[in-house]
């Protein structure tokens, strides 16, 4: 019994702690928010917040890029990663082309997010995709035309149309961040990823690249935040297009690397200026130095002298190329590489497969102090920083209202008009009297050949579905041939792949050039016309020596046509126009006219890059040459 009145104290004691918290914590002042993840709060004032509560492993996860098809969803949240990136050919479920659709592709990237998301701190992924001319990825997406043919516009109201419609489709999907656009000055166009690039005018490359960084990402942070808006890539860094003999990854011997500069400053300032929120280093090195390792350039001129915030990606497995650091002395295995990448400037490491080794040698160098603590601190922050600034922390999921856009009416006829306005007309000989472009739409019988009249995947080039491309019904679309038949459904069409049965035709439309291909693959010492396109000119000849033939080249870059020229009446550089290919069509047999202008010099021989000095003797029709359908062959 006498117990009793501790007890009834202690209950008491209790009572009055328990009121004193609710009183606390309803006497109307509000609850201490925590910063990072207050989206009223400033971004740096986040991106310091959260730094502060990260352990070294969880800094180093985020320096970690994964390949979709190494990667699960507990290894996101085991190992803190930052990042993963699909790459070309890599699909949802069991990597099988046809499961490359909208829905399994935002099952797929949501469930990496819950992996994230459950980590400690709820680190959302930015996750990348090669979207470089569309969500060229998935299949259904509209497909527009490659950069070459952007760059044949001069349209940046377009281009910027083109990028907004690309991140809604994107968005719709699941990823975030595209490795777009290629802002590369083409100088030889035996280079694979010719197509890649706007052209060879530095002015050209830079106010197209910021258009389409401007689409994809808005004009200002508030903008990027937007769900339907995704994080720009300016890549390759720095001078990729003046790579000797044009090889892809391959090395620069003619010019120092203020030259370099001096010759690319214009895109890289103009992009940075444009708020590009990261920045991948190219392949390729400057007198054997590999960008990856180049100091200098990576941080003393893109960080430093242009004032980029934004973080630096390496390309694939391209630290695992560096031989030398910056100061010339060898460097051999994948730890050295790691340490020599880094600290040259590279914020974020793509290792697709080997992302654990990655990840483990990374946390080494950190413990070791062979990579310091700050300039850990720099790469997480310049990551958190685009994060946040993406809003990814408010909005780490799909969107699923932008379902709709994905593959849109909208979207197509975009794409369609991307496609007429990229078509450059070469050769236009006048015909009894009149340019032959302009009497097509009063011709009655056409007849359409070449192996590029009726194939979306040949149209399309590479980066289309799979990383190479590939020729067939690889997705949705309307071939050339079938754009005609559209526009012009009054007029009898034949058509034959081999060029068999033009006789009594008032015109044969030959679409030939190349098949799809992608950089190292794509590089070339031959440019020539392929057998097969000869002879499907040639059966035409044989069975009517006096029909009109026009060209309609389909191909990433100018293609050596010196000798056959003189045979044609006429020749169209359609490049890779995508799956529209009525703009084609829009353009021969409607009221559209031809508006586009050659970004890339179109030379008589791939000999015109071998001899620098006398180039302009191997010029055939120059840069920014076009003609209307009212004006003959000069």
């Amino acid at each position: 019994m006498k117990k009793k009145p501790l007890i009834i104290s202690v209950f008491m004691i209790i009572i009055v702690t328990v009121v004193g918290i609710i009183i606390v914590k309803y006497d109307g002042q509000p609850e201490q928010k925590v910063v990072f993840l207050d989206p009223e709060a400033l971004i740096e004032d986040r991106v310091q917040d959260l730094l502060s509560k990260m352990t070294v492993e969880e800094k180093v996860g985020q320096l970690i890029q994964a390949e979709e098809k190494s990667v699960t969803k507990d290894d996101v949240k085991d190992y803190y990663l930052g990042s993963i990136l699909n790459g070309g050919g890599s699909f949802p479920e069991l990597n099988v082309e046809e499961s490359s659709t909208r829905e399994l592709w935002e099952e797929m990237v949501n469930s990496y997010q819950d992996g994230a998301l459950a980590t400690r701190l709820g680190i959302p992924l930015i996750y990348g995709v090669d979207a470089v001319h569309g969500h060229n990825n998935v299949k259904g997406a509209t497909i527009f035309p490659h950069s070459v043919g952007l760059g044949s516009t001069r349209n940046i109201d377009l281009i910027r149309e083109i990028g907004i419609a690309t991140a809604k489709e994107i968005k719709s999907s699941g990823p975030n961040w595209t490795f777009a656009p290629t802002v590369a000055s083409v100088q030889d166009i035996r280079w694979g990823r010719s197509y890649e690039g706007f052209g060879e005018n530095a002015t050209l490359v830079a106010d197209m690249g910021v258009a389409y960084i401007e689409g994809f990402q808005g004009t200002s942070i508030s903008d990027l935040k937007q769900t339907s808006k995704v994080v720009a890539t300016a890549k390759h860094f720095i001078g990729e297009g003046y790579t000797d003999g044009g090889k892809n990854q391959g090395d620069i011997t003619q010019y120092t690397e203020e030259e370099i500069i001096e010759m690319d400053k214009e895109i890289y300032e103009k992009a940075v200026k444009a708020g590009v929120r990261t920045v991948m280093a190219s392949f390729h090195s400057i007198q054997g130095l590999k960008m990856h390792a180049n100091e200098r350039l990576l941080t003393d001129f893109l960080k430093d002298e242009l004032g980029f915030d934004g973080f630096v990606i390496s390309d694939w497995y391209g630290i695992q190329q560096i031989t030398m650091d910056h100061n010339g002395n060898p460097v051999s295995g994948l730890k050295e590489q790691i340490k020599v990448s880094v600290n040259a400037g590279v914020d974020m490491l793509m290792q697709p497969e080997n992302w654990r080794e990655t990840l483990k040698l990374t946390l080494q160098l950190v413990n070791d102090n062979e990579i310091t603590m700050e300039r850990l601190d720099d790469a997480v922050s310049r990551i958190l920083r685009v994060k946040f600034e993406a809003g990814l922390f408010e909005n780490p999921k799909t969107d699923r209202s932008l379902a709709d856009s994905f593959g849109s009416e909208e979207h197509q006829s975009l794409a369609r008009q991307a496609v007429s306005e990229s078509l450059v007309l070469l050769k236009n000989d006048e015909i009894s009297g009149q340019p032959i472009f302009n009497q097509l739409p009063d011709m009655d019988k056409i007849f359409v050949a070449g192996k590029n009249a009726d194939d979306i995947g040949n149209q399309s080039g590479g980066w289309t579905i799979t990383w190479q491309g590939k020729s067939g019904d690889i997705t949705d679309g309307t071939s050339i041939l079938e754009g005609i038949k559209e526009v012009a459904p009054n007029k009898t069409v034949t058509y034959d792949v081999n060029g068999k049965g033009a006789a009594g035709h008032d015109v044969a439309l030959v679409v030939i050039g190349e098949e799809p291909y992608a950089e190292t693959d794509g590089d070339t010492n031959d440019l020539n016309l392929k057998q097969v396109d000869l002879e499907t000119i040639q059966n035409i000849r044989t069975e009517d020596p006096n029909i009109p033939i026009i060209v309609i080249l389909v191909a990433g870059r100018p293609m050596i046509v010196t000798e056959q020229l003189n045979d044609w009446s006429g020749l169209v550089a359609a490049w890779l126009p995508g799956t529209e290919g009525a703009g084609v069509a829009d353009v021969l047999f409607g009221d559209k006219d031809f508006t586009g202008k050659l970004p890339i010099s179109w030379p008589t021989h791939l000999d015109a890059y071998d001899n620098r000095d006398k180039f302009d003797e191997y010029i055939l029709f120059d840069y920014g040459f076009g003609l209307s359908k009212s004006e003959v062959t000069p």
